[in-house]
């Protein structure tokens, strides 16, 4: 059977702007999405958690330290994120589990990633959740820089061979000049000059590298807001559909 991968940015499950705070209704509003979902991966960002300790420290996806002390207080922040994810899906009766990046990926001196995905299918396989984070990661020759979880997502699609892949964000699709949601995207040439950052701290790129990830994979992929997730998980592709 297929597997799904969908990815609750971390704008959307904390207050971004505001240092390690999740933003509780829009969490419960995805996780009762969630609820009874068959074959699925979860992928979350690092929002108010990781990426303001990630800026503190002067880590990036390119930048990397070998300070220990940084490293950890990056990771112990997503996974202080984790643990209210993963628990307020216990509280649905989503058989979540936590996977930790930083335990199992690495990226090699030319930045390519590479995680194991096969203890994420035993998992699936087995009836449960897998809830995966941005996070760092061992990168060689540079110490550790930050995995997204938006390459995690692509990585994770491939690996797992998957079907359908969403992302939810804070927006209900990518949007043109005029506020408009873009119904298919083909090609990162189309919308380059109309995607821009993100508006907060955030050292894991904005829109535009988002989309450009995502076309490189095989699995179609829809971005779409907080309120989509159920229709995403019946099967239809609200928001943009990049393929």
């Amino acid at each position: 059977m297929s597997v799904t991968v969908l990815k609750l940015g971390g704008s959307v499950v904390t207050e971004k702007d505001s240092p390690e705070t999740v933003d509780e209704r829009r969490l419960e509003e995805v996780v009762s999405a969630v609820e009874g979902a068959d074959r699925l991966v979860l992928v979350h960002g690092g929002g108010s958690f990781g990426h303001h300790h990630a800026a503190a420290h002067g880590v990036s996806q390119t930048a990397g330290t070998h300070d220990h002390e940084g490293i950890l207080a990056i990771h112990r922040a997503m996974k202080r994120l984790n643990d209210r994810v993963v628990n307020a899906l216990h509280a649905r009766d989503v058989p979540a589990l936590p996977v930790h990046p930083l335990s199992a990926g690495r990226r090699d001196h030319a930045g390519g990633l590479s995680h194991p995905v096969s203890q994420v299918a035993t998992m699936v396989n087995e009836g449960f959740v897998p809830v995966l984070h941005g996070d760092v990661i061992a990168h060689a020759g540079a110490g550790a820089t930050i995995l997204s979880g938006d390459d995690l997502v692509v990585t994770l699609a491939e690996g797992l061979d998957a079907e359908r892949v969403g992302l939810c964000s804070t927006v209900p699709g990518v949007l043109d000049d005029d506020g408009e949601v873009i119904d298919r995207i083909g090609r990162i040439e189309e919308v380059r000059e109309i995607l821009g950052g993100s508006d907060e701290t955030d050292v894991t790129g904005g829109m535009a590298a988002k989309v450009e990830k995502l076309l490189t994979m095989d699995a179609p992929a829809s971005i779409f807001g907080p309120e989509s997730v159920d229709a995403f998980l019946v099967g239809d592709s609200p928001g943009t559909l990049i393929e």
